[in-house]
């Protein structure tokens, strides 16, 4: 016998908040989440011009909205399908006052996905205490004090949390000088274990969403095109990983069919790292 009520990957009638969604990744998430029916706050920190872009192409897209009480209405009237907010989240303050302006546009949060972050390559012998702390602070203390703070808000039953890592925990082809960057993704792998235990007994779902090599702008910095080729020749499908790759996963884990997916790190690459 078929199920009556079917699990549904809509979105609609969601509020998604998406950290560094100006470009690259963050970008293709919100535009996915935007496409299933959620309304999108793409936060930004230094590139509103980018984040504009982002917001109009999704608002371009939605003739209409969903109110405030989830109801249908005409564009006229409705409320954008996205807004852009500046915050660094790396900070506690610059975490609430995204909440604050999630709140103020859109009334809830629904979904958290916790993409914001920023890469350094040095060896041992290089790490300084800057340049740790500027890591750690925007990939782990920023995304657990936000999750913090917008935890409280989301609902029971349907709340989403998930955060963006990089197939390189799990690679035997990390570079040394990877050392504090892939830190920081495994410490946000591990406090998804935990944090899928402690969320999970109010029925919100906590998983990583993990990406292989993909062809962003920030790939390209400091490589030679030799050395992109060779990571291109590792993957079985011969080519990069591009961001509209992961968009979708990430949907799928932030919608209602994924209700049972809890505390996991789900790989998006291609098979590059099996």
């Amino acid at each position: 016998m078929s199920d009556p009520h079917p699990l549904t990957t809509s979105l609609a009638g969601k509020v998604a908040i998406v950290t560094g969604s100006s470009c690259s990744i963050g970008a293709s998430i919100a535009q996915r989440l935007a496409s299933e029916g959620a309304q999108v706050v793409v936060n930004y920190v230094s590139n509103a011009a980018a984040a504009e872009e982002v917001v109009s192409a999704i608002n371009a897209k939605r003739a209409g909205g969903i109110d405030a009480n989830h109801t249908c209405v005409p564009a006229a009237v409705s409320v954008p399908a996205a807004v852009s907010v500046q915050a660094d989240v790396s900070s506690i303050a610059g975490a609430q006052a995204l909440l604050d302006s999630t709140l103020k546009a859109f009334g809830r949060v629904d979904i958290l996905v916790l993409n914001a972050a920023i890469t350094g390559d040095r060896l041992l012998k290089d790490v300084d205490e800057a340049f740790f702390d500027s890591l750690f602070n925007t990939n782990v203390k920023g995304p657990l004090f936000l999750t913090k703070l917008v935890a409280p808000l989301l609902p029971d039953n349907g709340g989403r949390v998930i955060f963006i890592s990089s197939t390189l925990t799990k690679a035997s082809m990390v570079l040394p000088n990877a050392l504090v960057y892939v830190s920081t993704k495994g410490a946000i792998e591990q406090a998804t274990r935990v944090l899928a235990k402690d969320l999970g007994s109010r029925g919100i779902t906590v998983n990583t969403v993990s990406p292989g090599p993909t062809d962003t702008p920030i790939l390209r910095v400091g490589k030679t095109d030799a050395f992109v080729d060779m990571i291109t020749r590792l993957n079985p499908q011969g080519r990069l990983g591009v961001s509209e790759d992961v968009g979708p996963v990430v949907a799928f884990v932030a919608s209602e069919a994924a209700q049972w997916v809890n505390g996991q790190i789900i790989s998006v690459n291609g098979g590059i790292v099996v």
